[in-house]
């Protein structure tokens, strides 16, 4: 399992409300995403970051995500896009109620 972090520089007034307004329909295309598992939304208007936690079933579907919602996300004036993929330890995580 891989855990992917996408954070970017996002104008605030385009979070919160007007995000969960307008983003609807994306967030239920992500659900079909090849490897897709969850994903968590992250904002902060004060710092004007944005981005998602996203788990993935493999490394070539998170990369695969990320090349892909990258472009989507800056088409919507995200800069400064930054993506960290990292291997989840799944017994440690159990123990933690990650899933």
């Amino acid at each position: 399992m891989v855990l992917l972090q996408i954070n970017f520089s996002f104008p605030p007034e385009m979070m919160g409300e007007a995000l969960t307004e307008n983003a609807r329909p994306l967030a239920e295309s992500i659900n079909n995403e090849p490897g897709f598992i969850s994903k968590i939304w992250i904002e902060n208007p004060e710092t004007e970051l944005s981005g998602g936690i996203y788990l993935f079933k493999d490394m070539e579907s998170a990369h695969n995500y990320a090349e892909m919602h990258s472009k989507r996300v800056e088409a919507m004036g995200a800069a400064n896009i930054d993506c960290k993929y990292f291997n989840v330890n799944e017994p440690l995580s159990k123990v933690n109620k990650a899933f």
